[in-house]
Order: C-alpha cells, then sequence, then structure tokens
C-alpha cells in the first residue's frame, strides 16, 4: 500500500468528505477520488460507500485509517531526526530510568552530556509511566528483574548492587544499633513504600520470607521519599536501597541489615544499534562512575549508619 493514500484516505474520514480532504491537501476532489479508488484497488477492499449525497467510511476503512497511524507516527519520528541532522544536531538520545536513580545518577549525568553534547536531543523518561507500547529506548536503567530483561537488540552493562537499609525513627531502640538483624522488624510497623508491588519490593519480601516472617505493613506509599516522612513523623519504619537515604530527614536514621541482607542489582541495558554512539559511550562511563562512587552521602540532617563489607 502506497503510504500517501493511506495518508489521503485518513484525510477523508477525518474531513467526513471527498471535497473536505482535497480541501486540507490542496488537492482537487477527482484527485481524491483517484487515490481513494487505486487504494481499494490495492487492499481489494471497500473504503467509501455512498450515504445521500454523501459518503461514509466503512469499517474496514476506519480500520486501516486507526492502524496506520503508527505508521506516521514513525515518519513523524524520521522526519524529525533528518531535520536534527539537517540543522547539524548529532540526533536523539532516548534513556529510560527508574525514578531512585533519576534522583541521584541521573540529573549530574544529563548535565554532562548536556555541556558535552550540545546539540543533542535527551529524550528522558521514567520507567513507571512509560505507555505499553511506547518505542523502545536506546538506553535503559533499570533493576534487574524488571521485565524484558533481555529484550532482543539489547546488551546489558552491570552497575551496581547495593543493599537495603532500615529508616526508623531517631527516637527508636533500633537507632542506636550498628546493624538489624531482619528478623527484629518482625514487631515494627511497617510503611510501604512501592504501592505498585514492583521488584525492588518483592526483594525485601523475600527476604523477610527468608527470615521467618512477613512484614506488617501499616500505610502504603508510592514512593521513597514519602514513606521516609512518614517514617520521620515517627509513625513506623520502612526498608530502602541504599541509594534511597542520600538525604534523610534529621529525625531518622537509617540501619544496615543482616541475616539476611537484601540486595538489588541495577544494569543499564543498551540497544545495540545505539552503542557506538558517542553519547551513550560517555553516558555508560558516568553512570559507572557514579555507580561505583555512590555510598550515602552527609548531606541530609539524618544520620547514616556506616555499612560494612
Amino acid at each position: 500500500m502506497d503510504v500517501h493514500r493511506l495518508r489521503v484516505l485518513r484525510a477523508v474520514i477525518a474531513a467526513g468528505s471527498i471535497h473536505g480532504a482535497a480541501a486540507s491537501l490542496g488537492y482537487t476532489p477527482s484527485a481524491i477520488s483517484q487515490h481513494i479508488a487505486i487504494l481499494q484497488k490495492e487492499t481489494g477492499l471497500t473504503l467509501l460507500r455512498r450515504s445521500g449525497r454523501g459518503i461514509e467510511p466503512t469499517m474496514a476503512a476506519r480500520a486501516i485509517a486507526a492502524e496506520s497511524a503508527r505508521i506516521f507516527e514513525d515518519l513523524s519520528g524520521l522526519d524529525s531526526l533528518v531535520t536534527d541532522l539537517r540543522a547539524g544536531r548529532e540526533g536523539t538520545l532516548s534513556v529510560d530510568y527508574f525514578a531512585s536513580a533519576g534522583a541521584t545518577w541521573m540529573p549530574p549525568a544529563v548535565a554532562m552530556l548536556a555541556r558535552e553534547f550540545p546539540g543533542l536531543r535527551l529524550d528522558l523518561r521514567l520507567i513507571d509511566l512509560r505507555e505499553p507500547d511506547a518505542r523502545p529506548p536506546d538506553v535503559e536503567i533499570a533493576v534487574d528483574g524488571t521485565e524484558p530483561a533481555n529484550r532482543p537488540g539489547y546488551h546489558v552493562r552491570p552497575l551496581l548492587t547495593e543493599p537495603y537499609l532500615a529508616v526508623v525513627p531517631i527516637t527508636s531502640r533500633l537507632a542506636a544499633c550498628s546493624h538489624i538483624d531482619l528478623i527484629e522488624l518482625r514487631e515494627q510497623s511497617w510503611v510501604d513504600n512501592d504501592s505498585g508491588h514492583g521488584v525492588c519490593r518483592q526483594i525485601v519480601l523475600d527476604a523477610c520470607t527468608a527470615a521467618g516472617f512477613s512484614p506488617a505493613f501499616h500505610i502504603e506509599t508510592q514512593d521513597y521519599p514519602t514513606a521516609i516522612r512518614f517514617v520521620a513523623e515517627g509513625i513506623g519504619i520502612t526498608v530502602v536501597p541504599r541509594m534511597a537515604v542520600d538525604s534523610l530527614p534529621a529525625s531518622t536514621v537509617a540501619v544496615p541489615i543482616t541475616n539476611p541482607t537484601p540486595h538489588r542489582s541495577i544494569s543499564a541495558r543498551v540497544r545495540d544499534g545505539a552503542a557506538d554512539h558517542p553519547a551513550v559511550v560517555r553516558l555508560l562511563a558516568l553512570l559507572t562512575e557514579h555507580s561505583a562512587g555512590h555510598t550515602p552521602s552527609d548531606r541530609g540532617r539524618g544520620r547514616k549508619r556506616s555499612v560494612r563489607g
């Protein structure tokens, strides 16, 4: 099928008439009719029917027009790329990331890329907000266990494996501990920090199962900062990855967990066709640098226990 004739069909359906489509496209009505006639021949389908003094698209025509929307979205993306290249820009780099990486790694990495590749357009997207049929990114920063882990056409670059810590009120007896056995949290009131029940939450639940209990969640939140704020008010405790405790309220303490220590691993999934792009190479270097040097900072007012091992 000719893409231009698909565009004509979509214009006829949108305008509701041959004459309306002709006016919007700058064609004569007879030219529009000829395109539709050829498209009907190409598809072997009846696309328009007479309805009184006008025309009515058939169900087949509406289905073809709806399905072809993706084609025109792809063409629009290609047009944008050509425009970028013609203007001397290096194209577009799309990066998907999860929330805590977005709060810690992405701002400095993106700032560096913007300085070193001023003509590069960055499309950044939070994984949790990605539409199911969205175009796959050039780079995805994700927690291992997040589907799809082995997407065809991508290779995986491990970045970091980090422990979870218990964030407790500074008034709690647990705040004075150098570490906490996970079983000691069994009788605590837990603040859930992932109401979406994602892989990071499941890592904690699996560790609790190994310790012989199920946590009692009394409050449900969607993210680490909100959960930590509840802890700061003395309402309960929460268990978060080390990356999430870079800045704590003064009324909280983050204490290492042992027996067992939950861990999560983070990787960068890179599209094969983008792996040699200088900006992708630089981004991976920056992410490796940030992940290698990532330890709880002293910027927050809350205290953090050092992590052994």
